[in-house]
């Protein structure tokens, strides 16, 4: 059978270093593209590039490349060998970017192949709902993103992002947003609104900006008043930063 293909950044092991599953282990599919343009955002390459780096030994860096748009074909044949050689030590497979969701043409024939191998982990800015309908089947887990007008920078995503919640709450689910030292009250309380009126016990993330040297650049203070905030309407609201810019992970 012949599969679409898709422009992809790397493909690589390593430990997921935000949200509900910090820490585990994971295999990251990082596809090119998105639909916004986040002020803080490190992924930023405007043009696709000509080879997909694949990693040969997983959490190594020994990349190599292959050629864009890449095959289904090339990623299984790494999914297939890291699990013959290390049973066990991915607990997903994590669709990043980007926005993945672009994609949802090839992730449509491609998502029932790669579920083979592991759960399928969606890392997405949550502003595509029909993407996400026509390939919620084939999801184990959403980690989705709001988009603060104060830290982001990409205005009102609001109605766009209650829509995607009702249909991502049909899987493992939870939200996260990135907060900053210009975040504003009244954007947590509206992120809660739209969390709580489709559920309030879907867990929030609150995600303070970190540089690239692993300073979180947010006063103390301001996280701990915006998550006393959040809880006056969620029934869980954590605050993680991005830990593997700790370790040097980008």
């Amino acid at each position: 059978m012949s599969y679409r293909t898709a422009d992809c950044i790397e493909l690589f092991s390593s430990i997921q270093g935000e949200g509900m599953l910090v820490g585990l282990r994971q295999i990251f599919l990082r596809f090119h593209g998105c639909n916004l343009s986040c002020d803080y955002c490190d992924t930023v390459t405007p043009a696709p590039p000509a080879t997909c780096q694949l990693e040969g030994t997983p959490g190594r860096r020994d990349f190599h490349p292959a050629h864009n748009p890449v095959t289904l074909d090339r990623i299984v044949a790494v999914l297939e060998g890291w699990q013959r050689g290390w049973p066990g030590l991915h607990h997903s497979l994590s669709l990043t970017g980007g926005e993945p969701l672009l994609n949802h043409a090839t992730l449509q024939e491609w998502l029932p192949v790669l579920r083979n191998y592991l759960p399928i982990y969606l890392e997405t800015n949550g502003v595509l709902p029909n993407a996400l309908e026509s390939l919620i089947h084939h999801i184990d887990h959403i980690s989705m993103d709001i988009k603060l007008p104060s830290t982001s920078n990409c205005g009102d995503q609001w109605s766009h992002h209650l829509d995607f919640l009702r249909i991502a709450r049909k899987k493992n689910l939870f939200v996260k947003t990135v907060i900053g030292s210009s975040t504003e009250e009244w954007e947590i309380s509206r992120t809660c609104e739209i969390i709580a009126a489709v559920d309030r016990t879907i867990p929030l993330i609150l995600q303070p900006v970190t540089d690239r040297e692993g300073q979180v650049t947010i006063p103390p203070q301001l996280v701990l008043e915006l998550q006393e905030l959040a809880y006056r309407n969620l029934a869980e609201v954590r605050v993680i930063p991005q830990t593997h810019r700790f370790m040097g992970q980008l």
